[in-house]
């Protein structure tokens, strides 16, 4: 009773403290302004159904892909097996789902193959990081916590297969010996192999497999309160997220509503004004953003296919897409701390712009899209750059002399040139 009593509160105190970050996250979304993404809901599921289950996009990339998939499926599928022990550490059994028969031996032998193909997955994925040290695995702004979370939760997985496959190991070795209450179940292809290496004292056995049991139950629901705070997070979220894309082509952006209802006053002066003051052109900080750009940012899996294939990031530039959704987080959290602090958002004197994300890059973006187009769970940093842009230049009056010069250009010639409009064909004479 001792035991289930622990196990008991370690699990409902799990469950409560992940219920508490999760609503933080949540209030922290829905901080950004209102977007409304209910439209094509059968488009929406067959988007999330390829790319966050399928994971359509991750196969751009073959063999990280194939890695990646083994770690994904694995870890979700085994963990169904959370389902038993939570059932056997509240009411005191052993295997309890042994009952099914032959389809619970298939889901032990399905269980083992995975959790081997998820510890190779894991090493191979340590060694990229760290021993070949792949370039967009490695890059500025992965340095200190980001680079460490990664091997952090790597090494988590690891130990959780292990213990996985230990714990298997000395079960499967206390039935072939008739201990008491380890009664024959289950199928273990891989776990077979490390029957040799353990101890033939039962006690001994017991202590191996309550510890590995233990450490396993305990490993997850660690795990699962370390989500919130890691970019693991969108191991949930790359559902929503996928589900709450933007659906129009990626080249069209969207216009100011505010602005657009001043142009259509001007061209025809007989519509009745806009009514009201626009609360500010363009993004300044993370209030000013959608919700649906602050769920992109707490889904940003920091793997740099973006920034890989960002032309400006090729070419030296400051520009990395995959930094501006970090920077993102990172302000939206400590605005989240803001409010827990003092009740309401009090200013401090700090923005998105500037603060996290500078000017240099927001103007080094040439708006192609290659970073959306290679996200592996559809985010969208174009639309946060161009938010910033247009606060630089529609209420700062503050953009580079090449863009100005652009400007004046299309005031006075109708064009991006400094060529007049009677001249433009000239160079058809030539």
């Amino acid at each position: 009773m001792i035991s289930q009593l622990i196990f008991g509160i370690l699990f409902v105190a799990a469950v409560v403290l992940f219920y508490k970050n999760a609503s933080k996250i949540y209030r922290n979304i829905r901080l950004g302004k209102a977007l409304d993404r209910s439209d094509r809901p059968g488009e929406r599921l067959k988007t999330m159904l390829l790319v966050a289950f399928g994971q359509q996009k991750m196969f751009k990339r073959p063999i990280p892909a194939l890695l990646h998939l083994f770690v994904y499926v694995g870890f979700c599928i085994i963990n169904i097996e959370m389902l038993e022990i939570v059932i056997d550490g509240l009411f005191g059994t052993h295997r309890v789902l042994s009952v099914l028969g032959g389809f619970y031996n298939f889901l032990i032998y399905a269980f083992e193959i995975l959790a081997f193909l998820v510890l190779a997955g894991c090493v191979v994925f340590m060694i990229r990081r760290n021993v070949l040290k792949v370039k967009r695995l490695n890059q500025s702004e992965l340095n200190n916590w980001p680079k460490t979370d990664a091997n952090l939760i790597l090494t988590a997985e690891i130990l959780l297969m292990a213990a996985f496959l230990f714990m298997n190991a000395a079960d499967y070795k206390l039935q072939t010996l008739g201990a008491e209450h380890y009664h024959v179940a289950g199928a273990f292809p891989i776990s077979s192999f490390l029957v040799p290496i353990l101890p033939d004292s039962v006690s001994s056995l017991i202590l191996i497999e309550r510890f590995c049991w233990w450490f396993h139950i305990i490993g997850v629901l660690a795990f699962l309160n370390y989500l919130p705070i890691s970019k693991h997070l969108h191991i949930i979220l790359a559902f929503p997220n996928t589900y709450f894309s933007n659906l129009k082509p990626k080249g069209e952006f969207e216009n100011m509503p505010a602005v657009t209802a001043e142009v259509q006053v001007m061209l025809d002066p007989s519509l009745p004004p806009p009514t009201g003051e626009p609360s500010r052109f363009g993004v300044k900080d993370v209030q000013d953003l959608t919700w649906k750009n602050l769920l992109d940012a707490y889904t940003c899996t920091e793997c740099g296919r973006c920034t890989s294939a960002c032309p400006a990031n090729m070419t030296g530039k400051l520009l990395s897409p995959r930094k501006i959704m970090m920077d993102t987080r990172d302000r939206v959290e400590e605005v989240g701390k803001n409010i827990d602090a003092n009740g309401s958002f009090t200013d401090d004197g700090k923005g998105l712009l500037d603060t996290y994300i500078t000017r240099e890059e927001i103007w080094a973006c040439t708006s192609c899209n290659a970073c959306v187009e290679q996200c592996p769970v559809n985010i969208n940093p174009l639309e946060i750059i161009i938010g910033l842009r247009q606060y630089a230049v529609m209420e700062e009056s503050q953009a580079p002399s090449s863009i100005n010069n652009m400007f004046s250009n299309l005031e006075n010639n109708g064009a991006p040139w400094k060529y007049s409009q009677a001249d433009r064909a000239n160079w058809t004479n030539q």
